[in-house]
């Protein structure tokens, strides 16, 4: 064998043979086959308007096959039992919008442009990586990952890669490189004559459109993201104006490509005719829309478009206010809240998002709770964006999202209650996924 091949085989190997030790102290004791239980003081199901006291899960293998009061029924004589003490347990979070190929990238570093210019596939891949399990160690068990960024079909690996459980991280659903039209994304700004590498697959035309989507689908997509805005500014009224990008016709081939694949669409759409043009090619979820009119609502609902708001990015790396780009910053955040309570109150469907990756891993993801309930959310409507709401978003209703018997084992515990502050989301301190204990309160109290 290769000299450098076996020292490769060999390196992978005692990393995850470290991962195994580091994860947790009790997993690797639990067979697959074995009686797992749960117990906490409190436990939030996902779908229940109240948290439930002194509740026990149950589980084998990666399913949960029962939750009831705790010592309410005998155990098998070899089931092992973690008990939380005074935590509230939760389903595993899910965060429906992320990049884990992007690392809230530092203009003073040379920014977006940097990574697609620079940096090695092979060191874009390690940073996704750590993002993966990032997201894991902060509770979210789940993710649907918008996009590579100029990375390929990198996202499609790293899925795998922790499918096979070579790698820690969520359940994830990628859509790969994201669709856009010719002058509709980055790199942008360099000499005319130079080709430069772009952040997605730009088309123009329903035929290039649809063939986009076959290859991306063929390649290992579970959804397909198309930019329907790009670039935006103010006009001489005040007004955010963002650049539509794909046409009606465009957008549909695409829709209709994806639907006959039975997957869906995301559709990234900050206000004006691209966001109208989004809704009007039938897109399953429109992605930020900072802006949404009564009109548009009203055919959200009628046409079951989710809703991914996406709020607390758009609070960081605000230019001075003194600049234009500054005077769109601030507007976005002043529509966008305004937005989201309007979508909100007339029962458009909202799941959990971040846009993480748009700012640093090493951030609270968490975050985004609070600006969902400052907009009108009570802590359990944000919990079940990020749970129950979140898995029908994805397909996944009853699989994940919830703590039911059938569900796959993945749970959270934190200290304090979410439900008198949801900040109390920002310190999990255990971590389950399929079965599997990755955090631990005995890996804190280690530290």
């Amino acid at each position: 064998m290769n000299r450098m091949i076996f020292l490769g085989l060999g390196m992978m190997l005692c990393a995850r043979a470290g991962i195994a030790q580091d994860a947790n102290h009790t997993a690797a004791s639990v067979p697959d086959t074995g009686t797992l239980v749960v117990r906490a003081q409190w436990l939030i199901d996902g779908t229940a308007d109240k948290p439930r006291s002194n509740m026990e899960v149950v589980i084998r293998g990666n399913r949960i096959i029962a939750v009831r009061p705790a010592n309410s029924q005998a155990l098998p004589a070899a089931a092992q039992v973690v008990d939380l003490g005074a935590a509230t347990l939760l389903p595993g979070l899910i965060d429906t919008h992320t990049h884990i190929f992007l690392q809230g990238e530092d203009p003073a570093a040379g920014g977006y442009d940097v990574q697609l210019l620079k940096f090695p596939a092979s060191y874009r891949v390690v940073r996704a990586v750590v993002s993966a399990r990032r997201a894991l160690e902060q509770g979210f068990t789940s993710i649907r990952d918008m996009e590579t960024e100029g990375a390929g079909y990198g996202d499609v690996g790293i899925k795998q890669a922790i499918n096979e459980g070579l790698i820690p991280g969520p359940r994830m659903w990628v859509s790969t490189l994201s669709i856009s039209s010719t002058g509709g994304y980055p790199l942008e700004g360099y000499a005319p004559e130079i080709t430069v590498p772009k952040g997605s697959q730009l088309i123009d035309g329903p035929v290039e459109a649809r063939k986009a989507a076959r290859e991306q689908l063929d390649k290992g997509a579970d959804w397909i993201k198309v930019y329907m805005t790009h670039r935006s500014w103010l006009d001489a009224q005040g007004a955010l104006v963002s650049q539509p990008t794909l046409t009606v016709d465009e957008l549909k081939a695409i829709v209709d490509e994806t639907h006959g694949w039975a997957r869906k669409v995301a559709c990234h759409a900050y206000n004006g005719p691209g966001l109208q043009r989004a809704l009007d090619g039938g897109c399953d979820s429109i992605e930020h829309g900072l802006e949404l009119n009564d009109v548009q609502i009203a055919q959200m609902i009628r046409q079951g478009t989710w809703y991914v708001p996406t709020l607390q990015v758009y609070y960081t790396d605000w230019d001075s206010a003194d600049t234009d780009s500054g005077k769109r910053d601030r507007k976005r955040v002043a529509l966008h809240g305004v937005s989201f309570s309007k979508a909100l109150h007339a029962g458009v469907k909202i799941a959990f998002g971040t846009d993480v990756g748009g700012f640093k891993w090493s951030e609270p993801i968490a975050e985004e709770f609070s600006r969902e309930v400052q907009f009108g959310m009570t802590p359990m409507q944000a919990i079940q964006s990020a749970t129950s709401r979140a898995a029908e978003l994805l397909g996944k209703r009853g699989e994940i999202g919830v703590v039911a018997p059938g569900a796959y084992a993945d749970l959270i515990a934190v200290a304090g209650d979410p439900l008198a502050d949801v900040k109390a989301l920002a310190a999990v301190r255990f971590v389950m996924k399929d079965g599997r204990v990755f955090k631990s309160l005995k890996d804190e109290s280690a530290q």
